[in-house]
């Protein structure tokens, strides 16, 4: 595997942004830069973190402070993610395989996508620690029973269930004409059937036709040995359902502004959510994360972790497996001065009252 220099000058997450625009280029860009619609709520999933204030707590012991956790039985090194994200070689030559090295290289923990560009065996043999799959059920409910029992044997610890994207529009995309260059391609899919001709009119409704359902969820959890969390809860009533479905953990997740615009910043539905499942199972967080502080808000208010899903793509673009991995140290560091300054010893610490809320 080839390794890409950082290039000098970045010192934060957001200033990978701009040189990977330029190295991906806009037929990319359009796909990992974009959202649904006007992508309002892509934005509101960062402004959303910028309008919450911290309070400083000061002179605070800080002897054996340190950023570890467990998260269904896996001991980890630290609350920071790595999202499910699809076509990383549309990105960079050696794909997941740099994501999975810089995973086990920063100690954080890779949740691989179904839409991955390389075998979910290959990435599984590099990721440390033992990665989770996503998954999207398919129409073909056989074939996505296979998908899991590839995941099991290639030693993943958990499955993730994505359940907000049935279908979705991306304007930024239609406009640029987005194509998948050859040689990238969602390897792990082929053969997936396609959905039956549906006796609607609309292609919409066709194609959430044989879309999941709840149903669908008791049924997985009673067929792997894997725990099941749900990405894409944004309410109170959705948390529950999922826990009475049997999942281990939730997402809260707006898929990145990706599937439906104006919902909610993930950070503002985060608390709700929190407050329903109350400690049942841990609640995890994913969209808009730019920065350490945006971890400990995402952890104040409830979530055991929190998922990055752009920032370590514009790292790869970068610089490969040194990109995503120098994402990860950035956003590690940030979130250690972060809890130094809150007076947060240990990520269970974090509560909220790291939160500013007024005088």
């Amino acid at each position: 595997m080839a390794f890409d220099p950082i290039p000098d000058g970045i010192v934060c997450v957001p200033d990978y942004e701009a040189p990977a625009r330029e190295r991906m280029g806009e037929n990319a860009w359009a796909y990992v830069g974009g959202g649904a619609g006007d992508e309002a709520t892509l934005a509101e999933n960062r402004a959303a973190f910028a309008r919450l204030r911290l309070n400083t707590r000061v002179l605070a012991p800080m002897r054996g402070a340190h950023t570890r956790l467990e998260l269904l039985g896996q001991a980890l090194e630290h609350p920071i993610l790595i999202a499910p994200t699809a076509f990383h070689r549309l990105l960079h030559r050696d794909g997941e395989a740099a994501t999975a090295m810089a995973a086990a290289a920063t100690g954080s923990l890779m949740v691989v996508s179904a839409q991955a560009s390389l075998p979910l065996e290959t990435i599984a043999s590099g990721a440390r620690p033992a990665p989770w799959f996503q998954l999207y059920i398919q129409p073909d409910r056989a074939f996505t029973l296979a998908l899991v029992r590839r995941a099991e044997a290639a030693g993943y610890a958990a499955l993730v269930v994505t359940v907000d994207a049935p279908v979705s529009l991306r304007n930024r995309e239609q406009r640029a004409g987005f194509r998948l260059p050859p040689g990238v391609e969602a390897v792990n899919l082929r053969g997936a059937a396609a959905p039956p001709p549906a006796q609607s009119t609309s292609e919409i409704f066709a194609a959430v036709e044989h879309a999941a359902t709840w149903e669908d969820i008791a049924a997985l959890r009673a067929a792997t040995r894997l725990p099941i969390l749900l990405k894409g809860i944004l309410t109170a009533g959705d948390a529950e359902r999922a826990i009475e479905a049997g999942a281990a953990g939730i997402i809260v997740s707006n898929h990145g502004g990706r599937v439906l615009d104006t919902l909610p910043a993930t950070i503002d539905a985060l608390p709700a959510v929190a407050r329903q499942v109350a400690g049942r199972v841990p609640v995890l967080l994913d969209g808009g994360i730019r920065r350490g502080t945006d971890v400990l808000k995402a952890l104040a208010l409830g979530a055991k972790a929190a998922l990055v899903g752009r920032a370590p793509l514009h790292g790869l673009a970068v610089a490969g497996a040194m990109g995503v991995a120098h994402v990860i140290k950035l956003l590690r560091a940030e979130f250690e001065v972060a809890m130094v300054q809150t007076g947060c010893a240990t990520p269970d610490a974090i509560g909220p009252e790291v939160i500013w809320r007024g005088p």
